[in-house]
């Protein structure tokens, strides 16, 4: 008997789902989890995802340039399709929406936390 044919079903808990968000907006913004708040509604049978957390001051050197120069609002939009794809691709939901709310600055993006500029 196959999986597909097992009787039973399998559910993804609300807690895992948000962890998994969490942890991929962390990886997008370079933003320590512990700063993310999020937030996961019914939009008609689809999730919408919302993100409540800091930006770096500036992006993370691997972070290709914004084409508008790197503002915080091009950073803050520009990596919203990858969290959606990357979200769908883990956990097979239906995203609605991304939703995003910038709620501060940081100085210093995780990676780069506790080294001194050269």
């Amino acid at each position: 008997m196959t999986a597909d044919h097992l009787p039973g079903h399998t559910r993804l808990s609300t807690q895992a789902l948000s962890s998994t968000a969490r942890i991929i907006a962390a990886e997008a913004y370079a933003v320590d989890q512990a700063r993310i708040h999020v937030d996961l509604d019914d939009d008609y049978g689809d999730l919408a995802l919302s993100f409540s957390l800091p930006l770096p001051a500036t992006p993370p050197p691997a972070e290709e340039p914004a084409p508008a120069g790197g503002t915080v609002w091009d950073r803050a939009v520009g990596v919203r399709e990858s969290i959606r794809e990357r979200f769908v691709q883990l956990t097979g939901s239906s995203i609605s929406r991304v939703d995003v709310r910038v709620t501060g600055i940081v100085a210093e993006s995780p990676a780069r936390a506790g080294r001194r500029a050269e």
